[in-house]
């Protein structure tokens, strides 16, 4: 028989790949059968997951304990992932809506959790940098799911290359000059992680369900390259058509540019420049990563083919 993986978010980005990374690998679709767990099973994306085989859509609120022990029946393995808060308490917010799951989960006798985590910031930089609370609340969260009586693995996701398009305030801006230009507070030699979220997710998560033992206790710093700003700009410009430069701006310019959370995002690129997106060693814990995940990831020209920028 099936076991059941239950897959929190299964309509976004994570979620997503997640279940058609499991529907497309036969071995894995042998033996897991997928519970999409959705806020919202009305919605069209909902709608289109209940169309296909081996898919049971369930209506799932993270905050409420009985939605979760209902939607949590039977399961043998969970795929969390928690939205951030920006409110006055982020951290406990968040936090406290992973751990009511993963304490759900284990009433609920679920046998494997993989949680989507995120490195501590401010444990990375010594308690320099404290306003990163989506990566803080969610490195809580997994040292909290360390403890628990249940076996577990991590997949901690670089930047998503979606967000290149998703996110327009970090995206390139035009100049007087009839430039196009890519801003950041950083020197453009500065590696970021970036992967293709909704195609390779599921490629890493993938991977613990196919080893869920060899896996135990891991954790998949999840990117398909180490990028610098000089290759970003350089494969905007090739897809786009466009002049695309880099321009390093001042880190206050650089708050001033965000519409939401300013020091959260300065305080990110201080430690990115300092200490790397995962901290120390992220060269050698990517590659690990990239040799251990399940399929070729695709790399950032491939993912500019398949959308590319459009710029008028």
């Amino acid at each position: 028989m099936s076991k059941i993986l239950a897959v929190f978010g299964a309509t976004g980005q994570q979620g997503s790949s997640v279940v058609n990374h499991v529907l497309n690998d036969a071995e894995l679709a042998q033996e897991y059968k997928i519970r999409a767990l959705t806020r919202d099973v009305n919605s069209p994306k909902a709608k289109e997951l209940k169309e296909k085989a081996k898919v049971q859509v369930v209506e799932a609120d993270m905050t409420n304990h009985a939605s979760l022990k209902a939607a949590l029946d039977g399961v043998h393995t969970v795929f969390i992932m928690t939205t951030p808060s920006f409110g006055p308490n982020a951290v406990e917010t968040e936090f406290n809506t992973a751990k009511l799951i993963a304490d759900t989960a284990v009433e609920q006798g679920v046998q494997y959790i993989i949680f989507s985590t995120l490195p501590s910031v401010t444990d990375i930089s010594g308690g320099r940098y404290t306003h990163v609370t989506p990566f803080d609340a969610k490195a809580k969260a997994e040292a909290y799911i360390r403890t628990l009586p249940v076996k577990s693995a991590f997949t901690s996701l670089g930047y998503f290359m979606e967000n290149l398009h998703n996110q327009p305030f970090l995206g390139i801006q035009p100049a007087p000059d009839g430039k196009w230009v890519l801003s950041r507070p950083v020197p453009s030699t500065t590696r970021l992680p970036y992967f293709y979220a909704v195609r390779d997710t599921g490629k890493f998560v993938g991977a613990i369900l196919a080893a869920p033992d060899k896996y135990e206790g891991k954790r998949f710093h999840a990117a398909a390259a180490l990028y610098s700003l000089d290759e970003i700009v350089a494969a905007l410009a090739k897809s786009s058509g466009k002049e695309v430069v880099y321009k390093q701006v001042t880190y206050e310019e650089f708050g001033a540019m965000m519409p939401f959370a300013p020091d959260l995002w300065t305080d990110g690129f201080h430690a990115q420049e300092e200490w790397g997106y995962f901290g120390p060693g992220e060269e050698e814990l990517v590659a690990w990563a990239v040799e251990n995940a399940r399929g070729r990831l695709a790399t950032l020209d491939e993912f500019l083919e398949e959308h590319p920028v459009q710029l008028a």
